[in-house]
């Protein structure tokens, strides 16, 4: 997301202005490093669908991508709305239409798509998965609780159980930021406390469930953001006192250990202590001297990022079913090149559904609520002056 401290601008702008603690308003490196988040789960998400007998180590991390999404949102919501929240001047009615203006035409839109798609394999004889239509599912899916536990199976758009885990912290964020506020002074003490509860449920959630939390999904998906959400908010708090010194190296060497980490196939609670240092070394970053990641692609990029990762499954069931036939591949095992081809394509069908449902509907809602207060002002004018 790319935010100002008052306001959600749908592109960057302003890059001279600069917050008290001397770090700009707008965090280009970490709109750039969105799509980077987007494009790892989307790899890791096809991957199945190549014909090759091995999948790289960091390559096979690449569910963690969400984990760095979630890290990103603790961090960028606290650099919105924090302090306003602390200073009792939050509107939380309208802190969560922004939000359903941000995720929720997109979700449905995916989910339709889905859902067409479906119906279009049947009509045409093809055999789906029975989970990629569940009816059962589908109220959970529209009112974004399906990673609560409140749907029976997976189904649909199945990625967009992320953005249920968002919806969940989202209608939560009080409670994350009244904790933000309380320790605004004490960085170091949020950092830590976050991470301990980050590795605390790392370490007992398989030891009760039998699975990693970074792995949930329907069941848990809503635990998982918490610990993520938390770190993020509390980073914030250490970028709020003051940006990193040497920022450009900390981010560096951040993105190489959790590289090296990845390829290592080391405990995922370290990789995501790590993206967190990362996204603290790329906030601090001026977009001056941050390079390619502050440029208009790399923006534009991250802009798109949402789309990329919700478009991956209807793009998944239709350009490689289309694809394994019309090149025979068996068990929709593609070759590399038309394999590549999808990947690469990815970006541009986002960048399609950015234009034609994302951007249009966030301004159309995000213009509903302004519209809305306006005639609210009028019409207290009115009633005093009565």
């Amino acid at each position: 997301m790319t935010q100002t401290q008052n306001a959600e601008p749908d592109h960057l702008h302003a890059a001279h202005l600069v917050q008290a603690n001397g770090a700009p308003t707008d965090l280009r490196s970490l709109t750039a490093l969105r799509f980077m988040a987007a494009m790892w789960v989307a790899v890791y998400a096809l991957w199945d669908n190549l014909a090759v007998t091995f999948k790289p180590a960091v390559i096979a991390k690449g569910y963690l991508g969400v984990e760095l999404f979630f890290v990103l949102s603790g961090f960028i919501l606290c650099h919105v709305y924090l302090a306003s929240a602390g200073e009792k001047r939050f509107n939380y009615r309208e802190f969560l239409w922004a939000r359903i203006a941000r995720v929720y035409p997109l979700h449905i839109a995916t989910l339709l798509a889905v859902m067409a798609l479906g119906f279009a394999a049947l009509f045409a004889g093809m055999s789906i998965d029975g989970s990629v239509m569940s009816w059962a599912s589908l109220p959970a899916n529209l009112f974004m609780v399906h990673a609560w536990g409140l749907a029976p199976e997976a189904g649909w758009n199945h990625r967009s159980w992320s953005i249920s885990a968002e919806w969940f912290a989202y209608l939560s964020f009080p409670l994350f930021a009244f904790a933000a506020w309380k320790l605004r002074h004490r960085p170091v003490t949020a950092i830590a406390g976050a991470l301990i509860l980050l590795g605390g449920l790392y370490f007992v959630f398989p030891r009760l469930a039998g699975f990693p939390l970074t792995e949930a999904t329907i069941a848990w998906g809503a635990l998982r953001i918490v610990p993520c959400f938390a770190y993020g908010c509390a980073l914030y708090l250490a970028f709020r006192r003051a940006p990193l010194a040497m920022p450009g190296l900390i981010a560096a060497t951040a993105a190489a250990l959790m590289i090296a980490a990845a390829a290592l196939q080391l405990w995922d609670g370290i990789i995501v202590a790590l993206a967190g240092a990362l996204i603290l070394g790329l906030a601090s970053l001026p977009n001056a001297r941050a390079g390619w990641l502050s440029s208009k692609p790399a923006v534009y990029l991250g802009e798109i990022s949402y789309s990329v990762y919700m478009v991956v499954v209807p793009w998944q069931l239709l350009a490689v079913n289309l694809a394994a036939k019309l090149t025979n591949a068996p068990d929709k095992h593609l070759h590399v090149f038309v394999w590549l081809a999808i990947v690469l394509a990815l970006p541009l069908v986002a960048a399609a559904s950015y234009h034609l449902v994302e951007f249009p509907a966030r301004r159309a809602l995000k213009g509903l609520a302004a519209r809305r207060r306006t005639a609210a002002k009028l019409s207290r004018s009115a009633q005093s002056l009565a």
